[in-house]
């Protein structure tokens, strides 16, 4: 049986939970260079020092923000994999799902065009890939299983479908708002084509 937090447990989590949220709001509005930890604490009527006690520099507050944003797209993804009558199916309505959330400005702005600079390429990068090389595998794994992919080998074309799915994502975030619908069915299309590619027979 799990141990009931205290008061104290529980405001302070609360306290991080508000910290992550004005800071999600910050990034997507003014990016990570613009944004100041003061700006984050006088948004939830916090001291700085409220902020340093959960997190060490705004880089790890901005982590902490993508953790979240990526949590929440990997719900989404095996959401609609799950809801699906089949592996194939769902495959499709995964795509669509992740497509669909690029199309959130904040998480766009936050994942593909801030974390770049927040974290450094390499840290944003793994970041990435700890959130979505699972979800692919599985995916993937599913459908050679059942004899709807072809024996391909999985590492290797999970890390071609993240590149791909990631170019995506970069393009959804760079382009206008105007432009976002096209491009988000021209994505889908070429991806889908791509992966039908690697069909049996």
């Amino acid at each position: 049986m799990s141990a009931v937090k205290s008061r104290r447990e529980q405001y302070s989590d609360a306290t991080r939970a508000a910290l992550i949220d004005a800071a999600t709001k910050r990034f997507a509005t003014d990016g990570f260079t613009a944004t100041g930890l003061e700006d984050i604490a006088t948004d939830i009527q916090a001291t700085r020092g409220a902020v340093y006690h959960h997190f060490s520099n705004k880089k790890a507050l901005f982590e902490a923000v993508l953790h979240e944003l990526e949590s929440e797209s990997t719900k989404r993804v095996e959401a609609a994999y799950t809801a699906a009558a089949d592996p194939w199916s769902g495959a499709i309505a995964a795509l669509d799902a992740y497509l669909d959330f690029c199309l959130d400005p904040v998480y766009s702005r936050v994942a593909w065009r801030e974390g770049p600079i927040a974290l450094g390429w390499a840290s944003w990068l793994a970041l990435e890939q700890e959130h979505a090389y699972g979800v692919i595998e599985t995916i993937l794994r599913a459908l050679v299983d059942r004899g709807l992919l072809g024996p391909v080998p999985l590492a290797t074309t999970t890390r071609v479908i993240f590149s791909v799915i990631g170019a995506a994502g970069v393009g959804l975030a760079e382009a206008d708002a105007a432009e976002q619908p096209r491009l988000r069915a021209e994505y889908g299309e070429v991806m889908l084509r791509m992966i039908t590619g690697l069909r049996p027979g």
